[in-house]
């Protein structure tokens, strides 16, 4: 207990540090400063002190926000009464963020995974003990198989009959109970298939082959059983965790499968935080397809979602206020990749000034440098220099060390099979309505 609070002490002392380092870097009369600060989001929210806290992780997800950086945000520059929005919510962790210091929010996404992590992770509590859904998974004879054509190719016949009564029983539960039963499961499918789960898109390898291969040889049926069972008690324990933080009750709004080309924001926000797609996104729908069959999806519905993401879809082109983003497309030669940075910038920059008609106060935007083969384009700044022509001052751009990766960290980039260059800073740039 001692060493707990003197972790958190020091995460205290490192915040109000940091605080002062941000005020100079604000101060007008400060005419060194270029707006950008060095932090370490991770060290600033002491009630946080883990990333993987609470239901802030239930589920691995490509690129997600680390629950401090919007708890940062809330705690810095919201105010009672305010609304956020983030139309990028892949796994909901805005929404999440936004319970516990008590604010209403709208959460976007294209992906419908977002409904299942979300619903889960705010659940107040769970009476039905993970025994008694494990002997209701054995004694039924309800199934359920998705209506996926490449099913057999990710999975054995032998696991196929579990899987089906398990997910059978799932869709029969009540609402609480099913959102105990859905992430746990959704996790051991995957691991009961031909998926290699050190990789996050849908993959099969020679480690996902010999993972089943080494499957069939034992009791794998009881071992189905007991990761299940596991993975409940794991969610129970982080749902307990999570409403320590006292989540409050506030109004909210989900809506998945969002083509955020095509869709305008009716209602008024204060705040919108956010992490547009990545310039290079690697099949973000494919990366969750295997959950979202089990879910209950269609292939047909599953094609249409992934036409939709960004930046492999075809954009209208918008006005483009910034030097730098025709700067940098000059250095790019292939035109395969103009083509991608084209239609990657009119995408982003075009629903950002849409959406930002109806934001009263504040635009939060979280992205990397990334590259275009050996160039990093600075895509924050481009982002500054084109909002500014809709009414929006630069107030800070917070720079953030990247200490984990989701999936993996290697010095060969498993995609490119060259050194890894992938990126090694985030940067969370502050938009404030000029009024």
């Amino acid at each position: 207990m001692e060493k707990l609070e003197s972790f958190k002490n020091q995460l205290a002392f490192d915040f109000y540090n940091d605080k002062e380092k941000i005020k100079k870097k604000l101060d007008p009369n400060n005419e060194n400063s270029e707006k950008k600060v060095q932090i370490l989001f991770r060290n600033t929210i002491p009630e946080i002190p883990l990333t993987t806290s609470g239901t802030f992780s239930v589920y691995k997800y490509p690129a997600k926000f680390i629950p401090q950086v919007i708890a940062y945000v809330l705690k810095e520059y919201a105010k009672p009464g305010m609304k956020i929005f983030d139309p990028f919510a892949g796994s909901g962790t805005v929404g999440i963020v936004s319970r516990v210091y008590g604010y209403d929010y709208i959460l976007w996404d294209l992906n419908p995974m977002i409904e299942v992590i979300h619903n889960t992770a705010v659940i107040k509590r769970i009476d039905t003990n993970p025994a008694s859904i494990i002997r209701n998974i054995k004694n039924s004879d309800k199934e359920f198989v998705p209506n996926w054509s490449n099913i057999k190719y990710w999975f054995p016949e032998e696991f196929l009959s579990l899987l089906a009564k398990a997910w059978g029983v799932a869709n029969s539960l009540t609402e609480t109970d099913k959102y105990l039963l859905l992430i746990p499961l959704l996790k051991v499918s995957r691991f009961f298939s031909y998926s290699d789960e050190k990789v996050h898109k849908l993959y099969k390898s020679k480690h996902s082959k010999k993972k089943v291969e080494e499957l069939l040889k034992v009791d794998w049926k009881s071992k189905f059983y007991l990761m299940l069972e596991k993975e409940m008690y794991i969610l129970l324990r982080k749902i307990k965790e999570y409403n320590k933080l006292n989540p409050k009750q506030v109004n909210y709004q989900i809506r998945s499968g969002i083509d955020i080309l095509e869709t305008k924001l009716d209602d008024q926000v204060n705040i919108l935080i956010t992490s547009p797609p990545y310039l290079q996104a690697q099949e973000y729908i494919r990366s969750t397809k295997l959950e979202l069959f089990w879910l209950g999806y269609d292939e047909a519905y599953i094609k249409e979602l992934s036409k939709k993401e960004i930046p492999y879809r075809s954009v209208n082109e918008v006005n483009i206020y910034s030097d730098k983003y025709f700067k940098f497309r000059e250095q790019i030669e292939e035109p395969h990749l103009k083509q991608l940075y084209d239609r990657y910038f009119n995408a982003i920059l075009g629903s950002f000034s849409s959406l930002e008609e109806n934001v009263k106060d504040y635009l939060f935007i979280f992205v990397g440098p990334a590259k275009i083969r050996t160039t990093s384009i600075p895509i924050d700044e481009i982002l500054i220099e084109h909002l500014r022509e809709f009414g929006w001052k630069h107030e800070i751009t917070f720079i953030d060390k990247i200490v984990s990766r989701v999936m993996f960290e290697s010095k060969i980039n498993p995609a490119s099979g060259v050194e890894d260059s992938r990126i090694k800073t985030e940067h969370l740039v502050v938009l404030k309505r000029d009024i």
